[in-house]
């Protein structure tokens, strides 16, 4: 497998020239990995699975970003993935956090279509191809919610239910834009919508962070119902007193936006 450590030229256009052809939609799928060797195996048989599923609809290609692992994770996936030619390795030299592993992903896609997921198997592959049926002309991201009426939660842990539905309740009241969850890593952008927006947390967070950026700006995002579940193998990197500082301080400065947003727009 070739790795890769700088993004590659964007593809503005998809289609397929040839006569008669099908004519499938570009889609690049982000996986962002720290330290996840027991997930690597598990890791690339789903993706496979879902390679087999849409390659007929779908022309597809896997960005999986390495985080600045210290473990096998690189070596382990690439030795289950093999030589798959659309199956690309993104290194980061050091531990830069989920949100800038997403981000290099959308910087190195070569589809205006991006998909993040994660690699612990949280989420069922299958509802991909539903999320990406709601991208339709005005959407600019759809987003995973576990939380919403028609989603639900499997054996996970109870301080990341309550951190994640807490956070939520308190960026839909700061960004005045009621949604089920601002949390999720299973998304689907269009790729020009979020590929600039101006996001400075690299961490956890940051996730968050791109989601408000992209409402701030006028953005269009909804919701697709899903199941969260606990991983598959492995552990959360997630550090519960450091995040939940740092959603805190990104929520109180996407109130403070808001309302001066608000003054300007009522000065005479």
């Amino acid at each position: 497998m070739t790795a890769y450590a700088t993004p590659q030229p964007h593809a503005d256009d998809d289609r397929v020239d040839a006569p008669h052809a099908l004519v499938k939609t570009g889609l690049s799928l982000i996986v962002p990995m720290y330290n996840e060797a027991a997930c690597a195996a598990p890791l690339a048989a789903a993706l496979m699975r879902l390679d087999a599923r849409l390659c007929e609809r779908f022309d597809l290609e896997f960005l999986l970003v390495d985080d600045g692992s210290s473990d096998d994770t690189v070596t382990l996936l690439e030795s289950a993935i093999g030589e798959r030619p659309r199956y690309v390795v993104l290194r980061h030299a050091a531990n830069r956090g989920i949100a800038a592993a997403i981000d290099t992903g959308i910087r190195a896609a070569t589809h205006e279509i991006v998909a993040s997921i994660d690699c612990d198997g949280s989420y069922d592959l299958a509802e991909l191809e539903p999320m990406v049926q709601k991208l339709v002309a005005g959407v600019d991201m759809v987003t995973a919610s576990p939380y919403h009426p028609a989603g639900g939660v499997d054996n996970v842990p109870p301080w990341r239910l309550r951190i994640s539905r807490l956070a939520t309740s308190m960026y839909s009241a700061a960004m005045a834009r009621p949604f089920t969850c601002y949390t999720s890593c299973f998304r689907v952008y269009r790729r020009s919508a979020v590929v600039d927006l101006p996001t400075t947390r690299p961490g956890f967070v940051g996730v968050a962070e791109l989601m408000c950026r992209l409402l701030q700006a006028g953005g269009v995002v909804v919701e697709h119902p899903a199941r969260l579940r606990s991983r598959v193998a492995g552990h959360s990197k997630m550090r519960v007193a450091r995040a939940s500082r740092q959603h805190l301080q990104l929520i109180a400065a996407m109130f403070a936006a808001r309302v001066r947003s608000a003054n300007r727009g009522a000065r005479p």
